[in-house]
């Protein structure tokens, strides 16, 4: 079969492949939809990948000419093969959206219109787009809002759960977080923190998982205004173990939230440091363990953190055994954490603790290992701090004890 040549302006320029819905962005350039969809959305980019100009708007305006050519083009070559791609289907349009907001208001259709926004924004990142700049990011957060003290009315969670599920997936812009984020003076995060308490799992893990999206661009305003209760719930959802995603988002949360000292405090009195270890006991996903050693390295940079650790029978014992045994940062976060407890908690029986769990053959052994010079730099420091009662010990074997510096 003879080769067919596909004409160079069918080609997307970002994927190289024939377009099936040509699209034309505000630099005058055309691409295909679902190609520069991703580029924008997905990656984040405001160039045009072409010209390298700044995108004035993100509308994708339809080239219906050459997609007709398109088509054509595939009919006259179905001997060879090839087959005519259907027309697509058009993208949701803002007076749509709007109508659908409008019949979502009367109690009897609010259901029905969740539903079909939901089927919307599950279809391109282009609806989902266009549902934000409607006005549908302030309807949902008015549902969450507003229906807060009536948990046990029928029917109320399972809508206030399809708004909440909504509004996760629309993954809104970096200003349309901010905007959730400074909207009643922090009223949806209080919002969020009672779906946290009294809400279903799947509720509960939208809610942690939002919050993680907000928090990754939220200001050190917002973060210092935190309460107890919010620690203690997002504490509790790590707690429960919902589901993965669920898990890391709540760490997430957590580690935007503790490089100030009182959250630091507050995590430690909402009971963090107690799950921390324990789930950290039974978790063998990589990125989990780091995310717990990264949030135990902060709290432990207050006293009430360190003695929170040490209160754990197996606080000590479980940080050392992940050193060498996640990553290079599990490794030099756990031993960050053992050089905070050496440095300002390090009690008679603490040191003697260490030495008896082995966590003094663990830091002889890093010595001797590629895992950062940082993190054999804190580990010399933690053997000079104790060397008169660990150097001389039996429990040090002696194959590492001549990496014990003087």
């Amino acid at each position: 079969m003879e080769e067919i040549q596909v004409p160079p302006y069918f080609i997307c320029p970002i994927s190289l492949e024939m377009m099936k819905d040509p699209v034309t962005i505000s630099t005058g350039i055309t691409y295909d939809r679902e190609n520069i969809e991703k580029w924008i959305f997905s990656a984040k980019n405001n160039i045009c990948p072409a010209t390298k100009q700044s995108l004035t708007c993100i509308e994708l305006t339809p080239n219906v000419t050459l997609r007709r050519f398109i088509q054509s083009w595939c009919t006259i070559n179905a001997s060879h093969g090839i087959e005519r791609f259907p027309t697509p289907k058009p993208p949701v349009s803002k007076p749509q959206i709007i109508k659908l907001l409008k019949e979502a208001k009367s109690p009897k259709m609010q259901m029905k219109s969740l539903k079909r926004l939901r089927s919307i924004a599950s279809e391109n990142d282009a609806n989902k787009r266009c549902m934000e700049s409607a006005g549908v990011m302030e309807f949902l957060a008015s549902i969450i809002n507003n229906s807060n003290e009536v948990f046990e009315e029928e029917g109320f969670m399972s809508i206030k759960d399809e708004a909440l599920s909504i509004l996760y997936q629309l993954k809104l812009s970096e200003q349309g977080l901010k905007s959730l984020i400074m909207s009643g003076n922090g009223e949806f995060i209080e919002s969020l923190t009672r779906v946290m308490q009294h809400g279903s799992y799947e509720s509960r893990a939208y809610a942690v998982m939002l919050m993680k999206d907000m928090f990754e661009v939220s200001t050190p305003t917002l973060l210092l205004s935190l309460k107890l209760e919010f620690f203690t719930q997002v504490v509790q959802v790590l707690r429960d173990e919902i589901s993965l995603k669920a898990t890391k988002a709540s760490l997430q949360v957590l580690v935007h939230a503790c490089p100030f000292g009182r959250n630091r405090v507050k995590a430690a009195e909402a009971g963090a440091i107690r799950v921390l270890v324990d789930v950290l006991l039974d978790s063998s996903e990589k990125r989990v363990c780091e995310l717990m050693l990264i949030l135990l390295d902060q709290l432990c940079q207050s006293a009430e953190g360190r003695a929170e650790l040490l209160n754990h029978p197996g606080g000590l014992a479980i940080v050392s055994k992940k050193i060498l045994r996640v990553s290079k940062v599990g490794s030099e976060r756990a031993i960050k954490i053992l050089h905070s407890i050496s440095k300002f908690s390090s009690t008679p029986s603490v040191v003697q603790e260490m030495l008896s769990l082995g966590v003094v053959a663990k830091l002889c052994l890093v010595l001797q290992v590629d895992c950062g010079s940082k993190a054999k730099e804190r580990a010399r420091e933690i053997l000079k701090f104790h060397a008169k009662a660990w150097r001389n010990s039996p429990c040090v074997p002696n194959n590492l004890l001549s990496s014990y510096p003087f």
